[in-house]
């Protein structure tokens, strides 16, 4: 499966308050993160994604998000070929900062 396969969405598809039927993945490093990142959002970094992938639940929804949505849509794809239900931000935190939603620092 190669990246034009994946689920990709616009960063509308993110509530500003994420409800709890939806996970938000952010598979950027550990300064990208500290920098700022979505409320509630899950971080496990890309690198770490295949040793931790145990601690997502295949069957919820998970929206996965990056600094611009290329580390993203790998993680997406790597996901969507296990059976998780996921879908790429496009644009990620980038596009979420310019749409001028929350960040947690």
């Amino acid at each position: 499966m190669n990246e034009s396969d994946i689920s990709t969405a616009d960063i509308q598809i993110i509530p500003a308050s994420i409800p709890a039927d939806l996970v938000v993945l952010d598979v950027r490093e550990d300064h990208e993160w500290a920098a700022g990142h979505i409320d509630g959002a899950v971080h496990i970094p890309l690198g770490d994604l295949p040793v931790r992938v145990g601690e997502l639940d295949p069957s919820t929804k998970t929206v996965v998000v990056c600094h611009l949505g290329g580390r993203s849509a790998r993680a997406t794809a790597w996901l969507q070929a296990r059976g998780h239900d996921v879908t790429n931000v496009d644009g990620g935190m980038e596009a979420w900062e310019q749409a001028g939603r929350p960040v947690t620092r």
